[in-house]
């Protein structure tokens, strides 16, 4: 259940009744007026009715510069709200309101000081358990490694049609793979001895498990985000990790041995373009779309050039794997 917390002008309190009424939400409370005129409301609602009720909202309180909507978790709600003999689907529905997910998946897609920072040491991680066969290094840069969260970014810009985001969270997935490449590259170049561990050669062998592997773990993250499981990322991080074959693709350049970077760039493509692609169709399915008509028209747009797109994509890495299992 949540807590949404209105503030707005006193005279709004009959609508604010009134969408409280429409979804029987579990409690309602009206605040006095202030001498501003500014009245504090207050409705618990369950989590199936959230995304419906911030809509009606924003379109009732969207003229009032003033108003303020604020979404609390709840632990829990004494005595227990009945559950109807027939509930509809909206009231079961487990998905995360689009506010919600945009602020932890866009939080997640920032070009800092951090985000470099995890790059860096989760490249270093990487990169020495390639090079020495160590699995659990190698998943241990896998979990820090920040590289998915762009990704995930990328597929909800594009299905809200939110042009900035895109860009943003496009420029943090390149300026990650570049810096996590670069210095693969330089740890490969002063390397003195081969690289010939099996983790490493494993990285430059893509087949179509690969692609299996990466639509079935990027379909996870996304379904992980928008019904509010977010332990779940941590599995699909080890599951579809960009860095390792990041790593690979670095130390193979630094090395001089350009057909195995090959193997390990077009694994690295085939994960970045499975898990877009199946992240935008799961946020398609879960009905995440812009509130505004405009907006949603715009997404649409979006939505097909960018679907079009990677499965363009994905079919011409398919007859190159095709091409070299020959």
């Amino acid at each position: 259940m949540k807590y949404v917390e209105i503030v707005a002008e006193a005279g709004s309190a009959d609508t604010v009744a009134a969408i409280a009424e429409k979804i029987k939400a579990s409690d309602l409370r009206l605040g006095p007026a202030d001498e501003d005129g500014l009245m504090q409301m207050r409705l618990l609602i369950d989590d199936g009715h959230l995304q419906w009720v911030l809509d009606a909202l924003q379109s009732v309180l969207g003229a009032q510069p003033s108003a303020r909507i604020i979404v609390l978790p709840v632990e829990a709600a004494l005595p227990r709200p009945e559950e109807d003999e027939k509930p509809d689907k909206e009231r079961h529905s487990k998905t995360a309101a689009r506010e919600a997910l945009y602020e932890e998946v866009a939080g997640n897609a920032v070009l800092d000081g951090n985000y470099l920072l995890l790059v860096f040491l989760s490249t270093v991680v990487a990169a020495i358990g390639l090079i020495e066969n160590n699995v659990a290094v190698v998943i241990g840069a896998m979990v820090i490694a920040p590289l998915l969260g762009p990704n995930l970014a990328l597929s909800l810009a594009a299905t809200l049609g939110d042009g900035k985001l895109l860009r943003r969270s496009l420029l943090t997935l390149v300026v990650g793979i570049l810096l996590a490449l670069a210095l693969s590259w330089l740890v490969g170049l002063l390397w003195p001895d081969p690289l010939q561990s099996e983790e490493l050669m494993s990285r430059t062998r893509a087949g179509l498990d690969s692609v299996a592997l990466a639509l079935a773990s990027g379909a996870a993250a996304a379904l992980s985000l928008t019904t509010g499981l977010s332990s779940v990322l941590v599995g699909v991080m080890v599951a579809v990790a960009l860095l390792p074959p990041t790593a690979t693709l670095g130390l193979m350049l630094g090395q001089g041995h350009y057909q195995l970077a090959t193997g390990a760039a077009l694994l690295l493509a085939l994960n970045i373009v499975c898990v877009n692609l199946a992240t935008k169709l799961v946020f398609l399915f879960k009905g995440i779309q812009p509130r505004a008509g405009h907006e949603k028209q715009r997404a649409r747009r979006a939505m097909r050039i960018y679907v079009l797109g990677w499965a363009v994509l994905l079919l011409l890495l398919l007859l190159i794997v095709y091409a070299r299992l020959k």
